[in-house]
């Protein structure tokens, strides 16, 4: 058993099953205790899993980030936009930060040619919401070496992951690299539409 072994405070404790399939969303709030950020989202994310690359916003104390996606017609910001600033322009993903806290209220691509275009990145743990789709996969596990976390210890990380049932990747999921794969091959011609 691994369990001192922090991924993510949303998942150290177990990872919680479901994601109600009559889930319609729910409001996400950033850390500001004066005039924090909303965003609203109107549907049920999809993909999330707890992501290690250094782009992510991490709760204090986090080893890895918590991020889904939405469709980006189904994100909306409710309140306090002007706090938002985009952290890295050059950046594939467009990461919306608040400028008061520091939290990422969401990811955007707007590379129109990128495979994941048309998709938005949230935290669900920033809303207060119940019923958003469980994390079921690891990504980029080996980059929490890069935010400093000891070599040594990944052995201990990948089964902490598997024993919470978050397979390890050290890119995306199998799924989500073949919808890039596809949309890569779709491009060239390789593959037909």
């Amino acid at each position: 058993m691994n369990s001192a072994v922090a991924i993510h405070p949303s998942v150290d404790q177990g990872v919680r099953k479901g994601g109600a399939a009559d889930f319609a969303g729910g409001t996400l709030q950033c850390k500001c205790a004066d005039k924090p950020v909303k965003v609203r989202i109107s549907a049920q994310t999809a993909h999330n899993h707890v992501c290690g690359c250094t782009k992510c916003w991490k709760p204090e104390g986090a080893v890895f980030s918590m991020i889904a996606a939405v469709p980006r017609d189904k994100l909306e910001v409710l309140e306090n936009g002007d706090k938002l600033a985009v952290v890295d322009d050059k950046a594939t993903i467009q990461r919306h930060a608040c400028k008061g806290c520091g939290v990422h209220m969401f990811g955007r691509i707007e590379n129109q040619e990128h495979a994941f275009h048309g998709l938005d990145f949230v935290h669900t743990e920033l809303s207060k919401d119940t019923g958003w789709s469980a994390p079921g996969f690891a990504a980029f596990v080996s980059s929490i070496i890069e935010s400093g976390y000891a070599p040594s210890g990944m052995e201990a990380v990948r089964a902490r992951l598997r024993e919470l049932g978050l397979e390890p990747y050290d890119c995306l999921s199998p799924t989500l690299m073949d919808a890039l794969s596809t949309h890569a091959a779709k491009k060239s011609g390789v593959l037909k539409a």
